[in-house]
Formats: C-alpha cells, sequence, structure tokens
C-alpha cells in the first residue's frame, strides 16, 4: 500500500562504485571518519544478494497470516542475527482477519462465451455458493454522472475503467478514486464489482480497497486490461453481456503476526531511540521483490554494516521489519500502541518503500523544521543527489502511525524506475532488483540513521496531538485520511497522539522542550 501524490524532480547522479568511494576526500572529523567507514562496510561484499534470493526465490510471496509469512519471519531473524545485532526478537499482533483466494473464475457466457483473465482483489468476501451470473454493467471510470447513465440494475455486476499507470501520482489516484465507488456500487444494488487493470500485457496485480484489516463490503476481482477492454467494447456495441464470476475466497478469523525487532544498544543515550523499518510481508501473485523485499533486505543489511564498520552512536538503533502492511499498516499501528510507553524516547522513524528507483532525499511527513538537521547529517554524502527532501506527509506506508503520534519521519524518496510497472503484480520478482542500487541506498540508510542517533541534539521535537492536527491539515493529509476510512480512528483516539488531557505527568519531555526553545516551535514556521 503506498498511494502517494508526487515525487520531486531533481538533477541526475552516477551510480556510486567503489572506486567512486575510494575517489573521496579524506574525511577531517571523527563522523565524517565514521562515515567513511559505514560506506566501506555497505558498499563493500555483502550476504544481501543472498539473504534477497532466499526471501524471494525460496520463500516467495508472503502474504501476511500466511506460512510463507512465518518462513519470512524465521528468515529476518535469523539474518538478523548472522549480521550481529545486540539483540533480536519478535513481538506478536493480531490481524483483524485472515485471508485467502480460492479458484477464482471469470467468464462471459453472452453473447458469445470466452474466458477472461482475473484474480480476486485481497480481503475480498466470497461470491456465494456456485458463484454468481449477472448481466454486466460498464460505469466507465465510476464517476457519479457515469453511475446515473448507466443505471446499473440491482443484483448487476459492474466494470469500472482505468488508466494505465506510469507514476506515483497515478497510483494514488487509483487507490484513492475506489471508496466513492464503492459507496456507490452498494447504493446501487451491485452484487459484484470488477475492476479493469491500470497495467497493460494482460498483467495482473492484487491490492486491497479496505484499509483496516477487515473484510471488504462487496466481491472484487481485477481483470486483465485487455480482456476489459474487449468487455467494454462488446457492451458499446449495444450487445448486452452477461458474465458468471466465481471467487470461493477462503476467509478466517483473527489470525496472530510478528513484526521482527532487532537493535544495536547506544552508548551514551541507550534509552533514546532511532527507528529504521521496512515492511516483510507482500503479496503472493509475484514474489515481493521490489515491494518490498529489497528494502527488507536493505535494513538487515544496514545493521549489518553498521556492526562491520565498528561504529556505535550515542543512542539506540533500533531495525523493524513490519507485518500486516498491505492490509493497512496494521504492524505498525499495532507496534506504536504497544510501545506507548517509550514514544516520547523515540527520536525519528526511517523507512524505505518504494523498490529500487533512485533516492533523491527523504519526504519529511509535513516536518520542514527538521531539514537543516538531516542536511547537516547527509553532508558527507551530498554528492550522492539524496537532498531533494520534501515536507510532504502521505498515507501509504509504515510511518504513517509514528507520524500521528507527532515523531518525525523520513520515508526514502525514489524514483518510479519499474516499480510502477510491476507494483503487486506477478512480475515482481528478482530479477527486476539492481543489486548495486540496493547498497547504495542501504549505505544511504546507515549513515542517515546513524547521523541521527549520533547528533548532541535530537533532529526535532515530538508534536503534541494539537501541533499533529495542525500538521495535517497543512499537508492534506487529513483529506487523505478521511477518503481512506481513517480520520474516525483519529478523532476517537484510536490511532495517533493522545489529547493532552491523558498524558502521565511522568512523560520525559524535557529533552523535547529543550530543543523547542532551542529551534523555535514548528508550528512558528
Amino acid at each position: 500500500m503506498k498511494p502517494r501524490r508526487c515525487l520531486p524532480v531533481v538533477l541526475g547522479s552516477s551510480l556510486l562504485t567503489v572506486a567512486l568511494l575510494a575517489a573521496l576526500p579524506a574525511p577531517p572529523q571523527r563522523q565524517d571518519a565514521a562515515v567513511g567507514k559505514i560506506l566501506a562496510a555497505a558498499l563493500g561484499p555483502s550476504p544481501i544478494e543472498e539473504n534477497l534470493r532466499q526471501l524471494t526465490d525460496e520463500i516467495g510471496g508472503r502474504m501476511s497470516g500466511t506460512p510463507a509469512m512465518r518462513r519470512a519471519v524465521e528468515w529476518a531473524v535469523a539474518a538478523f542475527r548472522q549480521a550481529g545485532v545486540d539483540t533480536v526478537h519478535t513481538e506478536p499482533f493480531t490481524l483483524p482477519s485472515s485471508w485467502s483466494e480460492g479458484a477464482t473464475r471469470l467468464e462471459v457466457i453472452a453473447p458469445n462465451a470466452f474466458p477472461v483473465h482475473a484474480v480476486s482483489l485481497g480481503w475480498s468476501p466470497p461470491t456465494p455458493p456456485g458463484g454468481l451470473k449477472a448481466d454486466l454493467v460498464d460505469v466507465g471510470m465510476g464517476t457519479e454522472a457515469e453511475f446515473v447513465r448507466a443505471r446499473p440494475a440491482s443484483g448487476s455486476i459492474l466494470l469500472v475503467h482505468s488508466q494505465v499507470i506510469r507514476t506515483w501520482a497515478d497510483l494514488f489516484d487509483e487507490y484513492s478514486r475506489a471508496p466513492a465507488i464503492l459507496d456507490q456500487a452498494i447504493a446501487s444494488g451491485a452484487a459484484a464489482v470488477l475492476w479493469m487493470s491500470s497495467r497493460e500485457h494482460q498483467l495482473l496485480y492484487r491490492h486491497v480497497n479496505n484499509f483496516l484489516g477487515r473484510i471488504d463490503r462487496l466481491p472484487q476481482a481485477l481483470v486483465a486490461r485487455e480482456d476489459a477492454q474487449r468487455i467494454a467494447r462488446l457492451l458499446a456495441a449495444g450487445r448486452p453481456v452477461r458474465v458468471r464470476l466465481d471467487l470461493p475466497n477462503r476467509i478466517g478469523g483473527p489470525v496472530e503476526e510478528r513484526n521482527v525487532v532487532a537493535e544495536i544498544r547506544g552508548r551514551e543515550r541507550p534509552e533514546e531511540i532511532v527507528l529504521l523499518g521496512a515492511h516483510l510481508d507482500s503479496w503472493d501473485l509475484g514474489t515481493g521483490a521490489l515491494d518490498n523485499g529489497c528494502n527488507a533486505a536493505l535494513v538487515i543489511d544496514a545493521a549489518r554494516a553498521l556492526v562491520a564498520a565498528g561504529v556505535r552512536p550515542r543512542r539506540t538503533l533500533r531495525f523493524v521489519l513490519w507485518s500486516g502492511e498491505e492490509q493497512g499498516l496494521i504492524g505498525s499501528w499495532r507496534y506504536v500502541q504497544q510501545h506507548r510507553a517509550e514514544l516520547d524516547r523515540i527520536v525519528a522513524y526511517v523507512n524505505f518503500d518504494e523498490g529500487i528507483g533512485r533516492v533523491v532525499g527523504y519526504s519529511l511527513g509535513g516536518r520542514a523544521d527538521i531539514e537543516p538537521a538531516l542536511r547537516e547529517i547527509l553532508e558527507p554524502i551530498e554528492s550522492w543527489g539524496a537532498h531533494a527532501h520534501t515536507a510532504d506527509a502521505f498515507l501509504g506506508t509504515d510511518n504513517f502511525d509514528f507520524l500521528l503520534e507527532g515523531i518525525p519521519t523520513l520515508v526514502a524518496t525514489q524514483e518510479e524506475h519499474n516499480y510502477i510497472t510491476n507494483y503487486h503484480a506477478s512480475s515482481d520478482t528478482l530479477d527486476k532488483v539492481d543489486l548495486q542500487s540496493l547498497k547504495r541506498h542501504t549505505a544511504l540508510a546507515a549513515v542517515t540513521v546513524y547521523g541521527i542517533a549520533e547528533r548532541e541534539v535530537r533532529i526535532g521535537p515530538r508534536l503534541t496531538r494539537s501541533e499533529v492536527e495542525a500538521l495535517l491539515q497543512r499537508t492534506g493529509l487529513d483529506q487523505q485520511m478521511k477518503r481512506f476510512g481513517f480520520w474516525p480512528l483519529w478523532e476517537r483516539g484510536e490511532r495517533g497522539r493522545q489529547p493532552e488531557r491523558n498524558r502521565s505527568p511522568a512523560s520525559p519531555a524535557g529533552v523535547d522542550e529543550v530543543h523547542r526553545h532551542a529551534t523555535g516551535s514548528i508550528m512558528s514556521r
């Protein structure tokens, strides 16, 4: 799940090689010397390729709540131990429901019979036993005006069109229009919805249109673009189309999942924590290499590089691989709830979740106040070009619940590269991953979290609930939350920073207050 809106355009830079690293001037300061050691460890020989091969080729797609995901968790624990971290463990949480696809079948039975390539959407309810036979109604892009023109009869199956997606904005649009279309489908009495694939060449993929980890409201399937267009042409020519849809999906009750947590303990302020994370789960049609196996391997190898470099920062570095991300960021949400007592001590959360495209900077979750410190941290590698930081905030990856808690978050902003085409698709496989780019990103991640953990002063304060709410309104994230159903959880206090009246008097806010006086409140910027 990564519905984001835009990616800033920045100047290109050449791919870093070991020769380029050797050509860098000798770092004059202790921190720069540490950065040099980290870069050498990250960019040199490492097990990252073999780790990623095991995760993708041997374990494969890792849908939450499945045996494959359990094997992935065991793989991650073993890989962290091999990396030499101080500690590693798993933390359980409950996913609201389990789901698996049955033998999805869709065929046109009139005016002329032909089979159609389709897969069920994730967490779609099943069709009734024996499937559905119904007339198909084309509702175009699913706008209110198109629904009025189509006048779908109760019990019909709806076909919704799409544009071919090529950019982050296109992907955001595919997600963002679904909730309103489903509302109209339910109001019309539709029996099911068929979504035209936004990818060409009969490429199939899977995601959810319900982001709370629950079974969705209507049976839904994704139809190969070419098949959907053939059906649409028949309807446009005045030929009524009748279809048979069978989605014998298997629905289960709550299921236990686990996040994987590893640490390198800080040397001076071990109680303060800097987090680096990526989600471990994936969809099951491909092997989850771009989304998000490469970045799960990155998190492990960043920990390995820091250990190998022999650097131990002031604060504790914590590395987390999340489960349940694809069902609505469930694992990171539960983690925040389970760790509420220590949230004042979390200095920042850094997240990687956009494949292998070149990192051009970080999205700072509405926090322009943290950019100066970040630029200082990344100064030793400024020539890499990863400095187009943005103060936007979006809903779609595991920084979200940390942002709602007022914690500074950084999400790697990456070029689309081959990510959009293969997103959640059967083509998301290991051959799409460029290892040299992955190692460069690993080095960047390690330098980033080391620099945040080593700074004398925190990168930014934790915001109060009122400050977070102002940030949501300023960035438009509040509107995204309303569109995708998250806003009621914020209003009820089930998700996000608790109201100030509920804060414990013993909450260790002193460091935040010192930082506010030193840098000025974010609200004044």
